[in-house]
């Protein structure tokens, strides 16, 4: 299965769970730009359950659209769980939605440092009456693969999350 048909099969999967539970989600994405929607809105009829997303690429947009806090920016960084957190929670305010999940990282080739290398990517995934959970993962490859490797880890940890609701 290619890499791309594989997001799409997630996402089916996806739908079929939060359609099951009449669920609908949100998403807050960075280094992704988008491309966590696209796969979603691959599959048809998703607009049963996947509302909105949120593509905040600048510190500016995280702040004004999903009130990320300049403090929270200015101490941990645009890349951080704290961001996704915030990220992740904004977007769940905004969007009325039953769960939320956000994603922001460095997909290279430039804007890695020593303390968070290019393919450093954190996650958060959380919503109403569930604990919110988060993670960073270190990805190997050029953009593209550092793109799609987040896509598919904020999509598998979506599956996780809504699969452990106890409704």
């Amino acid at each position: 299965m290619t890499a791309d048909n594989e997001l799409t099969s997630l996402a089916e999967q996806l739908g079929q769970h939060l359609k099951q539970r009449k669920l609908t989600l949100t998403l807050a994405e960075s280094c992704t730009g988008g491309l966590c929607a696209e796969i979603i809105t691959r599959v048809s009829g998703s607009s049963t359950w996947f509302e909105c997303g949120f593509i905040t690429y600048s510190n500016q947009s995280k702040e004004l659209l999903l009130n990320v806090s300049n403090s929270t920016l200015k101490t941990f960084g645009a890349v951080s769980e704290e961001t996704a957190i915030e990220m992740a929670m904004g977007a769940l305010s905004k969007s009325g939605c039953h769960l939320s999940a956000s994603v922001t990282g460095i997909a290279g080739p430039t804007g890695g440092s020593e303390a968070k290398p290019v393919g450093t990517v954190c996650f958060a995934w959380g919503g109403l009456n569930c604990d919110l959970l988060t993670t960073t993962h270190h990805f190997i490859g050029n953009r593209q693969q550092i793109r799609q490797q987040s896509a598919k880890t904020l999509i598998e940890g979506l599956i996780a999350l809504t699969l452990s609701l106890d409704l």
